[in-house]
């Protein structure tokens, strides 16, 4: 469900909504919040703030160019035609505008005598389209700023029985601007009364020491906070340069052929690389803005800024100057989170100046010199687990948050660093590993086939369909085994890609038990970088950026697919999403599910002895385990709470629903509490490292406590240790 409108002007976040359902928290505040960038962590690019500067012959060579490698490329091309134009031109107005909020009827009878054009437009190189839909866009934002100020000049009146619908796709576009108009006032009274309401609320608590205010006065206040709110959320908008809307158009046409076929400028690309590397050039520091403050979140340690010890958390960043403190410097308040870091980043050993505010309100100048900062938090690492009822029976525990490699150097490797830490497993004598791949995205296909062998012989792992080419086997051919021991694999629902062929190679070997949520994201598509300057002739106009293309579909070793259908757990347990619809299916536009041959396959390592009497010892654990039964009910009301995406405006009927919402949050506040039975450990090898910094020790701590109270991670320890009981019964190992 989106609230706001698409990526034009910010988008609703609701995984954040559903899990803050206790604060029905401004929905327009997501998209100021939900803008904060990797920061510091970027290496550094020769272009104007990271981004080659604009001109039509670059646009449409850059257009003519993605539909060129898109025809050429593509795993399932799609014709260049009036269904294309149609389709873009609707997936197009979904992202501008999803909310429905900034364009009217008559807005869209201006650009939908375009609606069959867009296929011509391409093919030209040309943008009649687009700039028609930037010009009432910008219209739509000077019209939308001052209505929304004009509403929230005066009281507003909360006893007309009226309702706010969230949903932009349960809307119609608004038939005049009387009636967009009107949805914006709906707005308004959302945003303060749900304000009002809340701080009416607190007044009522025992512990409340401030003054009680009446309702006047916390209305007036409230409207001048949501009217702060939305002023910094639109000048945030209104500095969106060409290049980025440009690229809302260009993904709409990316996106029609695949959801995660899409075009990267140069600085997103190299964004990318580092999310999947780990490792950049900078300074090593996060920033998060808030539309006016550039504010330093966190100071990585190890990185330079961590060594030269004056930058820490809370400090906001006031001007930026290159090289030393004669340099000049530059007022950075109130920019654009990326032109922030496109200031402050650059190649190792250069220097910049920062100019902060102290947290004290003292300020202080900060020269560091750049270097490689590695992001530890990214990686693979390790646990001990045991449970009071079985002390002897150390489990190891893998954490891998996603499939990370460095394509460019190799250096960094997720498979080398899995075995690392199976290694190291083995030193601590553990009788089983788990393998944590919940929340894990995805990433390098390589890693994933190299690590899939740790826990077999050889074999195949995965099966790989090019367009138009033979089925290609990927194998482990590395007889060695690292773990020869049980394995269970954890998944949910935003286990994607390589983590859904990892699970899928472990349970079609019969190698592991996976255990998780209902079901995996459902990813069974394989992408590639293509750097578009190699498709354009004309050097004037590059650099063009890149573009991740489809070029592949991965099939498991039995033939079936993982695209739309996932994978299903050996063992379910209960989950805040499995009642709820998400995954590759809730896109537009997937790939569909298919089938193909299987190929042989057998492994002699392990075989799990009785699948089906673990599922039966978890489901009575579960089925008596309070917890997990208010998980599922939890489930139940997300999944009734999505459904339901309209709020009452008259005051009455607002505090009994938000009194009604209250009341079924609060049965799952603080729902995941430590469990006592639950033992965790570092490793032995790992505490030097734990232990050089405090930053280290306080991000242990806090990670431990956080496994402590992870409920299906215990349940998953207890059928490890269902699993070694009956292979003791059993003669096994």
């Amino acid at each position: 469900m989106q609230i706001l409108p698409g990526r034009f002007f910010g988008s609703f976040d609701p995984d954040k909504f559903f899990q803050d359902m206790k604060r029905k928290t401004s929905l327009a505040l997501f998209s100021i919040v939900g803008l904060v960038g990797i920061a510091l962590l970027v290496k550094y690019n020769p272009f104007n703030n990271g981004e080659p500067q604009s001109s039509p012959e670059r646009d449409a060579a850059l257009i003519r160019t993605i539909s060129q490698v898109l025809s050429r490329g593509h795993f399932q091309p799609k014709e260049i035609d009036d269904t294309f134009s149609k389709n873009v031109y609707n997936l197009y107005l979904k992202e501008v505008d999803g909310g429905k909020r900034f364009l009217s009827q008559t807005d869209i009878g201006l650009m939908k005598p375009y609606e069959l054009q867009l296929d011509d437009q391409t093919r030209a190189g040309t943008f009649q389209f687009f700039d028609v839909s930037v010009q009432r866009l910008d219209a739509a934002l000077v019209k939308t700023q001052n209505w929304y100020r004009e509403i929230l000049a005066n009281p507003l009146d909360f006893s007309k029985n009226d309702e706010l619908q969230a949903d932009g796709e349960k809307l119609k576009w608004a038939k005049d601007d009387a009636e967009l108009r009107s949805r914006w006032e709906r707005w308004m009274k959302y945003e303060v009364l749900s304000r009002v309401v809340e701080e009416q609320d607190k007044q009522e608590k025992p512990e409340f020491k401030g003054e009680k205010k009446d309702f006047a006065t916390l209305e007036k206040e409230q409207r001048a906070k949501v009217l702060d709110v939305y002023d910094k959320w639109f000048k945030r908008l209104q500095k969106l340069d060409h290049n980025r809307r440009l690229e809302i158009y260009l993904n709409s046409i990316t996106n029609y052929f695949d959801p995660h076929t899409g075009y990267y400028s140069p600085r997103e690309k190299e964004n990318f690389d580092i999310q999947m590397s780990g490792k950049l050039e900078g300074i090593g520091a996060r920033l998060q803005s808030d539309g006016e403050k550039t504010t330093v979140s966190e100071v990585v340690p190890g990185g330079p800024a961590w060594k030269q010890g004056v930058l820490q958390a809370k400090d906001i960043v006031l001007k930026v100057a290159q090289g030393d403190t004669d340099a000049e410097s530059i007022d950075i308040m109130g920019w654009e989170i990326d032109d922030v870091v496109a200031k402050i980043r650059g190649p190792k050993d250069t220097k910049v100046t920062l100019t902060v505010q102290k947290p004290d309100g003292t300020e202080k100048i900060i020269t560091i010199v750049r270097d490689v900062v590695i992001m530890e938090e990214g990686f693979a690492k390790s646990l001990i687990l045991n449970e009071n009822s079985a002390p002897a029976e150390r489990i190891g525990y893998i954490y891998l948050p996603k499939f990370y490699a460095d394509f460019e150097s190799g250096r960094t490797s997720c498979a080398q660093d899995v075995a690392a830490e199976v290694e190291k497993l083995k030193k601590e004598n553990v009788k089983g590993i788990i393998l944590d791949l919940r929340n894990n995205g995805g990433g390098s296909l390589r890693d994933v086939v190299s690590m899939s062998g740790l826990f077999i012989e050889e074999g195949p792992i995965v099966q790989v369909k090019s367009r138009g080419r033979a089925t290609e086997i990927m194998r482990d051919n590395d007889t060695r085994v690292q773990w020869t021991g049980p394995f269970v694999v954890m998944v949910n629902g935003f286990s994607a890609s390589a983590s859904e062929i990892l699970a899928a190679a472990m349970q079609d070997y019969g190698r592991a038990v996976i255990v998780g949520a209902a079901t995996t994201y459902g990813k069974g598509t394989v992408q590639r970088f293509f750097d578009l300057d190699n498709a354009a002739a004309d050097n004037s106009v590059k650099p063009l950026g890149e573009m991740k293309m489809t070029i592949q579909k991965f099939y498991r070793i039995t033939g079936k697919t993982t695209q739309l259908d996932g994978v299903t757990p050996d063992i379910v347990l209960p989950d805040f999403y499995n009642l709820l619809e998400n995954g590759e299916s809730e896109n537009d536009y997937p790939l569909a599910s298919t089938t193909i041959e299987p190929v042989q396959f057998n492994q002699n390592v392990y075989r799990i002895a009785d699948v089906n009497q673990l599922k039966a010892n978890s489901q009575a654990r579960v089925k008596n385990d309070e917890t997990f039964q208010k998980v599922n009910e939890n489930a139940a009301r997300l999944k009734k709470r999505k459904d339901d995406s309209e709020f009452p405006l008259q005051l009455d009927k607002y505090r009994q629903w938000n009194k009604k919402q209250d009341e079924e949050a609060t049965r799952y506040e603080n729902l995941f509490k430590p469990i006592e039975s639950f033992k965790i450990d570092n490793l032995t090898a790992d505490l030097p490292n734990i232990q050089s910094d405090t930053s280290r020790v306080a991000r242990n701590e806090s990670w431990i406590k956080e496994r402590q109270k992870d409920i299906q991670l215990y349940e998953t320890l207890r059928i490890m240790l269902d699993m070694i009981r009956i292979d003791g019964m059993a003669g096994k190992h």
